[in-house]
């Protein structure tokens, strides 16, 4: 049974992947939490889908180069972000549909440019997939510097970020910049898209972003410890997922995924079965 366990860790790549699984575990999960209490989810699935043409052009100018990949996909990300904020507020569109707009034009965009140069679009499907065993030292480095500027930014404004996000009404009282902090909070999250990018790709970002969150508010209703509670998840389900991925040979990024998703379901129903007991007990 030790040597189950021990055999990955022979592997350097293993090792880099399994550090990757929990940086990003960590980082998804507190930003998620506050994607999951405002109802983002479309949010964060549309913004992991508009930088395909990002990835496109990085690819195409960079030469396959990772730098520029992360860099062309962080802009893209970010451009997205605060164009869909501009439109939701300088032509008083719905959020969702300013996110409908963006989300498609950016999407068709990434899916002309990668049909028109046929050479390229299998790399670029390890960035729709994930491909976490391919994580050098430098991608892990990068992705902690921005991973570690993520989580502190989370933290110097979290008490904003939990005000705006329970009571806007007594935060417009308090006179905080809600425009300002709301465009932050949707820059974090285009960060952590983009950090995430390798681990689980931009197909199955969303899940990363909402079910630790998701999972942990059925566990908690404090929300540092659903912050808590979604990091240890995330982190144990990149870690699950990527001993899948090695003894059973499937994809990393969706052993991850459907690891964190069975653990919602049994969460759920232990949830259930728990208030179906109390009920009878009551009685």
């Amino acid at each position: 049974m030790l040597e189950v366990f021990l055999q990955p860790f022979q592997y350097a790549f293993m090792m880099r992947g399994m550090l990757a699984a929990i940086l990003v575990g960590v980082v998804c999960a507190v930003v998620g939490t506050f994607v999951v209490l405002r109802g983002m989810a479309f949010f964060g699935d549309a913004l992991a889908h508009t930088i395909l043409p990002g990835l496109a052009v990085g690819y195409l100018i960079g030469g396959g180069s990772r730098e520029a990949l992360f860099w062309w996909a962080l802009g893209t990300a970010v451009l997205s972000a605060v164009s869909i904020g501009t439109l939701s507020r300088k032509l008083h569109l719905k959020e969702d549909t300013a996110i409908g707009i963006i989300f498609a034009g950016m999407f068709a965009l990434g899916v002309a440019l990668i049909s028109s140069v046929r050479s390229y679009s299998v790399d670029l499907a390890h960035f729709l997939f994930g491909d976490i065993l391919a994580v050098r030292t430098s991608d892990l480095v990068r992705s902690a510097i921005f991973g570690g500027l993520v989580l502190i930014l989370i933290y110097a404004f979290y008490k904003e970020f939990t005000l705006l996000s329970f009571d806007p009404v007594l935060a417009a009282t308090l006179r905080l910049p809600a425009s300002l902090l709301d465009l932050l909070l949707v820059i974090l999250i285009a960060v952590t898209i983009v950090v995430s990018l390798q681990t689980v790709g931009v197909a199955l970002m969303v899940a990363m972003l909402i079910t630790p969150a998701a999972t942990a508010s059925l566990l908690t209703r404090r929300l540092p410890l659903i912050m808590l509670w979604a990091a240890v998840i995330a982190a144990f389900s990149g870690v699950i997922g990527l001993y899948l991925s090695y003894y059973f040979n499937v994809a990393s990024g969706a052993a991850i995924v459907l690891t964190c998703t069975l653990i919602f379901i049994l969460v759920s129903v232990m949830r259930a079965v728990r208030e179906r007991f109390m009920r009878v007990s009551a009685t």
